[in-house]
């Protein structure tokens, strides 16, 4: 959405495609024209094969001037049709996908995404990433330098957090936050939960979606803590921006089990220090790098249970430490925002379109 309303406010017509799926294809979600397929299959093999045939053709058959493929999911239709319609073609890559969890254990699928990759990626001329991780990987591999533009978060001045009257919480507890679409396995939120019921004095809000959503409610109801655990729906980034200014900690544990994950910069972050929060992190590169530079937060030593619940006491019991921090992120986000690193976007495209 982001990168689109970039190219969008650059003078450029833009239409979003993919697939139908729930509430995204809402038109007042996606202020840009669309072309949403509907899909017989909703994952696995003959899911991506159809969307890639679907994809290819509808591609082959309309006319444009640049095609963008975010992610190596969608990425051989448009390197097959920008070779025979010989237009140029940008390769966003939001993620180190052959490293994702969901190939870890998967060698024969993650094998025939890696030689899609070893084909494609070596000829082509117009690379974006998320992180310097993904793109020194990159170039070690494939010999190809991809220009770093980080999914900062925009800059939220203008949104008022709920207060502890409105979210109904005690003047004295600790509010923490835990949030994105991507609350999925491996990233600490069972291990949160257990540290949450050893950790009196706080509460946790949960907002957002993911795979572990179940596992996270029934851990809350075994160690009795529903009361200090409240669970929000998926929203609107203004909406959920709210209950991140109402915070007092932002939380970002995921764990190194695949290189997507060590290599990640997850947007969570970039929300946490956008309002303002201090972050507790787990120490992957390229996330402890950026909360020790600006000094906004706690790197967890494990993400065990009983490690997150020691540094949430820290901030609980050390106000000065915890306005320090909170401090030390409404300093960072002045620099660090979608504003600013959004500049690189017209640098880049410039080059395409001159």
């Amino acid at each position: 959405m982001k990168m689109a309303d970039a190219v969008r406010e650059m003078g450029c017509d833009v239409t979003i495609t993919g697939r139908k799926l729930g509430d995204c294809c809402k038109k007042n979600l996606v202020p840009f024209k669309t072309k949403r397929f509907t899909m017989l299959f909703k994952k696995g093999f003959l899911f991506y094969a159809c969307i890639n045939l679907r994809l290819f053709l509808y591609l082959l058959f309309n006319k444009y001037d640049i095609l963008v493929a975010n992610d190596l999911d969608t990425l051989l239709p448009n390197y097959l049709v920008s070779r025979l319609k010989k237009k140029p073609l940008v390769f966003d890559s939001h993620e180190y996908f052959t490293g994702v969890p969901e190939l870890v254990n998967r060698p024969f699928i993650k094998n025939t995404w890696k030689s899609i990759e070893r084909w494609i990626l070596p000829r082509l001329k117009y690379v974006i990433t998320v992180s310097d991780s993904i793109a020194e990987k990159y170039k070690s591999e494939y010999d190809i330098s991809p220009v770093v533009i980080r999914n900062l978060a925009r800059n939220s001045e203008s949104i008022t957090g709920y207060t502890r009257y409105e979210l109904g919480i005690k003047p004295e507890d600790l509010i923490l936050i835990f949030q994105g679409s991507g609350l999925n396995i491996d990233r600490g939120g069972e291990e949160l939960i257990d540290a949450i019921s050893i950790t009196p004095g706080v509460t946790l809000f949960v907002v957002g979606s993911g795979d572990i959503l179940d596992v996270m409610k029934q851990k809350v109801m075994e160690n009795n803590i529903s009361d200090r655990v409240i669970f929000i729906p998926k929203l609107s980034w203004e909406n959920m921006m709210r209950y991140t200014k109402g915070a007092d900690v932002g939380i970002s544990i995921d764990k190194d089990t695949n290189l997507n994950y060590y290599f990640s910069l997850p947007n969570k972050l970039f929300e946490y220090i956008s309002a303002g929060l201090a972050v507790i992190t787990s120490a992957l590169p390229e996330v402890k790098k950026m909360v020790e530079d600006n000094r906004c937060g706690i790197v967890l030593n494990t993400s065990s249970p009983e490690e997150i619940s020691r540094s949430i006491k820290i901030l609980r019991d050390d106000r000065q430490l915890l306005y320090d921090l909170k401090k030390n992120s409404r300093i960072a986000s002045e620099k660090i925002n979608w504003e600013n690193e959004s500049k690189k976007i017209y640098s880049f495209y410039k080059n395409i379109l001159l």
